[in-house]
This record gives structure tokens, C-alpha cells and sequence, in this order.
């Protein structure tokens, strides 16, 4: 799978623009750990993950907290700094060794301009990105630990045989403690 074949899924493009976009997308490897957009940085790129796992997290002097896990095939950015072009919130790091197909920001529009029929695959990523952002807050507001736990185990298995357990349990909004405890419990 690969950023064309997957927002090909979404909506047709035409010939000229896959080969329009096939030259226009960048290609990056990043390493485990490697910080790919720091705070306060703007950012440039909608990723769509080959291989490997991304995270973000938003910092405070007393802790971390983890905004996302993204894997294969999944889009990956700093939404908020992405779209408003203010400085991110958030830090983005690879969780795991990486590679990523990336379109800029102003590659991305001029896309839009040319090909209107990618304005459609546009608006889809930000359906889907809006649905899991507001699955990810009813949950934070309105399930146990346990729960949350459970529904990750459903949805995305993957994150948790993978994902280091200090930002899952900061993704499910509980402490390393308690993570480890519900785990025990299975």
C-alpha cells in the first residue's frame, strides 16, 4: 500500500494526476526515536506510513501526553499546525524505524487547484481524522480504563503488541501503573 493506491481507494484520480502527484511526493526513512517535527515548529508534510509507528505527544512540565498512534497505512500529521500554518503543539517521533511518502503542504493545494477531484480524497482523510479524534474523546470522558483498554485491543492491536507501554498508557489517559494492572488482569 502506498500514498496514490490508498487515496486512489477513496476517490478516482486521473492518469495525469497520478503522475502529477507520482512526482510531486517526497520520501523519507526516519530512525526509532527520531523526533520528525519538534514543538513549536510548523508542520510542513501530511505523512501516509509505509512502515514503522508514529506518535505524538503534547509535553508539560509534569508529563507527556500522548495525542496519537498512527502505523502502516494510516496519514500522520500535526493536524492543527498542518492546516492553520501555526506552530505545532505537539511533538511528532517515530516509535518505531520508518518510511514515510509525504506531500507539503503546498504541494498539496496546488493539487486541490488542479485536480479537483483530490479535494474529495482531501475531505475524506479529515472525516476519518475528525471521527477518530472524537472516538478518542468519548472515550477519554465517558470509559473506564479498562474500557479504553479494551477497545484499543479491538480496533488496533497492532498499537498495543508495538507501541512503547509508557505512551500507550498516556494514550489511554492512565498511568503505566494502571496499564499494567489491566494488562495482568487478561
Amino acid at each position: 500500500m502506498n500514498l496514490i493506491s490508498t487515496i486512489q481507494q477513496l476517490t478516482p484520480l486521473s492518469n495525469e494526476a497520478v503522475e502529477w502527484l507520482s512526482e510531486k511526493t517526497d520520501y523519507f526513512s526516519f530512525k526509532k526515536n527520531e523526533c520528525i517535527l519538534p514543538y513549536g515548529k510548523i508542520c510542513n508534510y501530511l505523512y501516509f506510513i509505509q512502515a514503522g509507528m508514529l506518535g505524538a505527544y503534547y509535553e508539560s512540565e509534569a508529563h507527556e501526553v500522548c495525542n496519537w498512534i498512527s502505523m502502516e497505512g494510516d496519514f500522520a500529521t500535526s493536524y492543527y499546525s498542518f492546516i492553520t500554518r501555526k506552530p505545532s503543539y505537539e511533538t511528532i517521533e517515530c516509535f518505531e524505524s520508518c518510511k514515510v511518502e509525504g506531500i507539503h503542504y503546498s504541494t498539496l493545494h496546488e493539487m486541490y487547484q488542479r485536480f479537483p477531484e483530490s479535494e474529495r480524497a482531501g475531505r475524506l482523510i479529515m472525516e476519518e481524522y475528525y471521527a477518530r479524534l472524537e472516538e478518542r474523546l468519548i472515550s477519554l470522558q465517558f470509559k473506564s480504563a479498562k474500557e479504553r483498554y479494551q477497545q484499543l485491543m479491538e480496533n488496533r492491536p497492532a498499537i498495543i503488541q508495538r507501541a512503547p507501554l509508557g505512551r500507550i498508557a498516556s494514550y489511554l489517559g492512565m498511568k503505566q501503573e494502571t496499564l499494567s494492572r489491566i494488562r495482568a488482569e487478561k
